[in-house]
This record gives C-alpha cells, structure tokens and sequence, in this order.
C-alpha cells in the first residue's frame, strides 16, 4: 500500500462556519453540489472523504475555487450514505468498495469529459475520494492534474501508474499515510518517466487537516489555505503549460 485504510479518525471533524454560494442538482445521474460560472471551460471535480458531498466545509472549499474562475463539481460517489458519527466504518466499506465506487466516479468523469467538453479537467481528492483521483491519472484517465490530500487506499501500483500531473497535500501525523508510506510513495513517484509531481508535508498537522482540520489553531488554519492556494497554483501552471503545447487551454 501506498496508504492504510481509513480510520476512526476520518469519521471526527471539526465544522467551518459560512454559507455555501452553490446549487444541488442532478448532473449526470448523480446528486452534484455546482458553483462557479456556467460558460468556464475550467472544471474541477471533488471527490469527497467519507463525510460525502453535502459536509459544509467541502462547500466551502468548492466556493473558493470558483472564485478562482473554476467551474467546481462535488457529486456523490457515496450513494447518499456518508459516514454518520457513531457509525461502524468497516461496515460502512463493505457498501463502498472500489469494486461500487469506481464505476460511479468514473462514469461521472467520463460525463464531465465527453459531454461538458472543458479544456481543462482536474480533481482533488481528500482521503477516500484520493484513491479515484489517482486511478484517473493514467494516461487514457480524463484529468489533465489531481490533487489529493492525506490519502487513504491508494496502492504503490496505482501511483506507479500515473502519467499526468499530480500535487499531494500530507499531514505530518497521520497514521493513514505514514512517514513510512509517503517515502515509499515519493520513491515511486521519482521514477515515474517525465511525471511532473509535488509534494508538501505540513507540520502540527493531522490527518483530515485540508478539509476538517481544526482553524481555531494557526498552524492548521495556514496548512488548509496553503494546501488549496498549492492545489489552484498547481492546476493552473498545469493548464498554462498544457496550451502552450497544444494539448489544452486557459
């Protein structure tokens, strides 16, 4: 494994105060949370930890992307079942295995691709959702970049997989994606032939910090707008670079 499965600690959060600015409606047979401009021809898709696509502080994430001229989808890869406080995690993944959410995430990417036609196309991925982001970044994956923080599930075979640009976000603690497993990761991102790769480690930070860490602490609230300003930086560099050789467009 490249990260451990997801623990009990996924299941805690801390609840970011504010209003989303966005719209829940169908979009390709799924449940979507959809804010930014209509006419962008920049897309970027949230795949969602296990607190799924209707936990406020994700909404909040998506809002500032699109203040960054993104068209911000967040569907549900969960089936209307986010972990509740309370709930048995190992039985909740027997209901979510990559052999049920695969086909979900992609046939709602694959939609995204074939029929919104953006020239531009990326996911972030937090945690459970990090592992279907990675699996998007082969050569025939739809996303032009990913981004995931504090991953969970991700095997080294799939990171060696990898063709497409790629920005990860670590927890300094973080018993999921441990210091062992992100050398590991990191070993096997450095031979991957022109992959274009970053990585940033966070320190005071735990596991969850980008999207329900706790921003009453300074350490933690300056490693979640890092970890997004790095993420929209990342994807933008990516998309200049991308049009100047042709293969896509800001």
């Amino acid at each position: 494994m490249a990260s451990n499965p997801p623990g009990q600690c996924c299941t805690e959060a801390n609840f970011h105060e504010g209003k989303p600015i966005g719209t829940f409606k169908d979009l390709f047979g799924l449940d979507t949370y959809i804010v930014g401009e209509e006419s962008s021809n920049k897309v970027v898709v949230i795949l969602t930890d296990v607190n799924g696509n209707h936990f406020n502080n994700v909404l909040l994430i998506a809002d500032t992307i699109a203040k960054n001229g993104y068209k911000v989808l967040i569907p549900d890869i969960l089936k209307g079942n986010p972990v509740k406080p309370g709930d048995d995690l190992q039985a909740w993944f027997k209901n979510h295995t990559l052999e049920i959410t695969e086909p979900i995430v992609n046939g709602f990417l694959d939609k995204v691709k074939g029929e919104l036609k953006p020239n531009f196309l990326a996911a972030i991925g937090y945690c459970f959702g990090a592992k279907y982001v990675i699996r998007n970044l082969t050569q025939s994956g739809p996303l032009d970049a990913g981004a995931i923080a504090h991953p969970s599930l991700v095997t080294i075979e799939e990171v060696k997989a990898i063709k497409k640009p790629l920005i990860i976000s670590a927890a300094e603690v973080d018993h999921i994606f441990t210091p062992e497993l992100r050398k590991v990761t990191e070993d096997e991102l450095a031979k991957l032939d022109g992959v274009r790769y970053e990585f940033t480690l966070f320190s005071g930070t735990s596991h969850g910090f980008a999207v329900k860490g706790d921003i009453s602490n300074p350490l933690v609230k300056y490693a979640k707008e890092k970890a997004l300003n790095d993420q929209l930086y990342f994807f933008w560099s990516v998309g200049l670079i991308n049009s100047k050789q042709g293969q896509s467009s800001l």
